[in-house]
């Protein structure tokens, strides 16, 4: 059985630790007619998420995030064969124990592809880039109405002008020095956004964390994962993550990507939602990708231009 949590002290007490997670997951599993299988919990992602033998992944939510496990649910099911590229499908779903969540989904085969990036020759690359434009593009295009009482926002207008106000505050409690700080209310005052953009449903964490690739051969994309902070809202807004973390600023293969997905997107309205964005952390950004670029029209062509 699992205990409750709903608040983070619980979560950090519970969460990690596998002496209270396993049983609790085993139990489950023999509810589910899998007792007895191979469990390995999965080192990535923010819930329990454990492989139980070769063919089925269980992921668990805690009351405090059960409604992201009912999103994920809704998501995978409506998502199911909709893509060129497999996602999982929900095999069973449901509430647990102690508010807790599951989703039960098909595994799918091949290799993270953040771990085998370093090892993927650039002609891979450049397919897999073409693979993910195409993707994201079938993503963008399927009427997400169905999905329209499941997933945030609800007002995309209202969600941005909250963002917008909260911009500045959010990346100085992130560490964001002053030089930096000072640029944003500017910046966003001089982008302007889509009044009425595209409603689409946005997985809003494209990268290559989050995407399966096969190693055999021709490197190609063999899955897309982790639709728990999947929105409805602007096509762009999934760029963010596309330009930070599965191109990260190479202007080659974001240009083969977006030639894939069909159409340009301007550097500086990916650079806004860069900061609007729900998960928006600059300071990360700055380390991790390490731009020439001082100022945020610098950065804007630096991650988000394509050659």
């Amino acid at each position: 059985m699992l205990p409750p949590v709903e608040t983070d002290e619980q979560w950090d007490a519970v969460v990690p630790d596998e002496s209270v997670m396993r049983p609790g997951a085993e139990a489950l599993c023999a509810r589910l007619g899998l007792g007895g299988r191979p469990l390995t919990r999965f080192a990535e992602g923010s819930v329990p998420v454990y492989a139980v033998g070769e063919e089925h992944v269980l992921k668990l939510f805690p009351a405090a995030s059960a409604g992201d496990g009912l999103a994920e649910q809704r998501v995978l099911t409506f998502l199911e064969g909709a893509l060129p590229i497999p996602t999982p499908a929900v095999r069973a779903a449901g509430e647990y124990v102690n508010g807790w969540r599951y989703v039960l989904m098909s595994r799918l085969h091949g290799e993270g592809l953040a771990p085998a990036w370093p090892r993927i020759p650039r002609a891979g690359r450049e397919r897999i880039a073409r693979d993910c434009g195409e993707a994201l593009a079938a993503l963008h295009s399927l009427d997400a109405a169905p999905l329209a009482g499941a997933l945030a926002p609800g007002d995309w207008p209202a969600f941005l002008a909250r963002q917008r106000a909260g911009a500045v505050d959010r990346q100085r409690e992130r560490g964001l020095p002053a030089a930096w700080l000072e640029q944003i209310p500017g910046f966003l005052a001089a982008t302007p956004l889509p009044t009425a953009p595209q409603r689409s449903l946005l997985h809003t964490e494209f990268m290559r964390e989050h995407l399966i690739a096969d190693p055999t051969g021709h490197w190609r994309l063999t899955g897309l994962i982790d639709f728990e902070p999947a929105m409805i809202g602007d096509p762009a807004y999934d760029l963010v993550a596309v330009g930070l973390f599965t191109t990260r600023a190479d202007p080659q293969l974001l240009g083969q990507l977006l030639t894939a997905y069909g159409r340009p997107f301007e550097p500086r309205l990916l650079m806004a939602y860069t900061l609007l964005h729900v998960y928006s952390n600059l300071p990360w950004y700055l380390r991790e990708l390490r731009p020439s670029a001082r100022t945020l029209d610098g950065l804007a062509e630096e991650w988000f231009g394509v050659a």
